[in-house]
């Protein structure tokens, strides 16, 4: 039940994106088609939920054991940039449209500071390895969840009636703040 609870609140109540404002450039810059949208929040959901439970690992088997706490964000930017890589060639061999789709925003994953974040996160809170990685899978999947949704709500605004001041980035960052104004609302199932 306590893992469901964190997955909830991680999901939900404290979006990534929407309530602690990490990895906002790729929420943005990929946000513009669902499909695209839906590939990203995929690379991004494995990513972070192989690198919590990989950075767990080392963690808490060789860092800490070794007295080597300081190197965990050196650690942890290596083992995403791996993982990332490893993404990369995956859609590069087998979903090249979505890899062409992606463009610049799927390296980009290797410095979203939601990825970093959520590493940092489980072991400031001192996460177990499997706490983590459950907050990890459930960041990635409210991060999924919100960049959706704004390419959805983008995709329907293309046809709207929008001032000419407003067009463009503008109106996604209004958006962007209405959905966070939005998610605020999930706070009262704490």
């Amino acid at each position: 039940m306590t893992l469901l609870l964190l997955a909830v609140n991680a999901c939900l109540i404290n979006n990534v994106v929407l309530s602690q404002f990490l990895g906002i450039c790729s929420f943005l810059g990929v946000s513009k088609k669902p499909d695209t949208a839906a590939g990203m929040g995929m690379a991004l959901t494995f990513v972070l939920t192989l690198s919590s439970l990989v950075c767990g690992i080392l963690y808490h088997v060789l860092l800490v054991p070794l007295g080597l706490e300081y190197l965990k964000t050196i650690v942890f930017i290596l083992i995403v940039a791996a993982l990332v890589q490893f993404v990369e060639m995956f859609l590069k061999k087998f979903a090249k449209a979505l890899y062409d789709a992606l463009g610049i925003y799927l390296p980009l994953i290797t410095t979203n500071c939601a990825v970093l974040g959520v590493a940092l996160i489980n072991v400031q809170k001192d996460y177990s390895i499997l706490t983590g990685t459950v907050y990890g899978f459930a960041t990635a999947l409210g991060y999924t969840i919100a960049i959706i949704i704004l390419a959805n709500i983008r995709e329907k605004m293309v046809n709207n009636d929008v001032p000419a001041s407003f067009r463009g980035f503008p109106i996604v960052m209004i958006t962007a703040a209405l959905m966070s104004i939005a998610f605020f609302g999930f706070s009262a199932l704490k």
